[in-house]
């Protein structure tokens, strides 16, 4: 599966070694397309022009089956980029740890958007290693014609 991973790049660095972490689980067993975003050394003014950015991560964000997004710290860039896999009819799960943010409530009041919090990162690491579970699962909700859970509480 290609997943597009989203975490903060010009909104702060603060939590580059989770996503690298998020980012090395979820290389296991899928296509990341986004795993500059992990990188330790990545800048947060790109070699590259924002033209050639914004072309880059459209296409992938077209291209990928799922976006996981870390949203604690908070980034224009990953809500556009939201936004974008949203008019597209991505499947998008969000992370955010509550005790350090509020999530807007332009994610966490879209019931298209799956939202996750969770208060530590062997939370969000169980998640990512579970993720073919946890995607089946949303599949038999819908063909169940179930409502999927669309915000979880996983630090319980």
């Amino acid at each position: 599966m290609k997943v597009y991973f989203a975490g903060s790049i010009r909104g702060g660095r603060q939590d580059v070694e989770l996503y690298r972490k998020v980012i090395a689980v979820l290389k296991e067993r899928h296509q990341v397309l986004t795993e500059h975003v992990g990188d330790l050394s990545l800048s947060t003014v790109e070699d590259k022009g924002d033209k050639a950015i914004y072309e880059q991560d459209t296409a992938w964000l077209r291209e990928c089956d799922i976006v996981v997004a870390e949203c604690t710290q908070v980034s224009l860039g990953v809500g556009y980029e939201l936004a974008y896999a949203e008019a597209h009819g991505k499947e998008v799960h969000i992370f955010y740890r509550p005790q350090e943010t509020q999530l807007s409530a332009m994610l966490s009041g879209n019931e298209r958007f799956h939202i996750h919090r969770y208060a530590d990162e062997n939370e969000i690491l169980a998640w990512a290693r579970g993720l073919d579970e946890a995607l089946t699962c949303v599949k038999v909700y819908k063909q169940s014609g179930l409502e999927v859970p669309v915000q979880t509480d996983i630090s319980e």
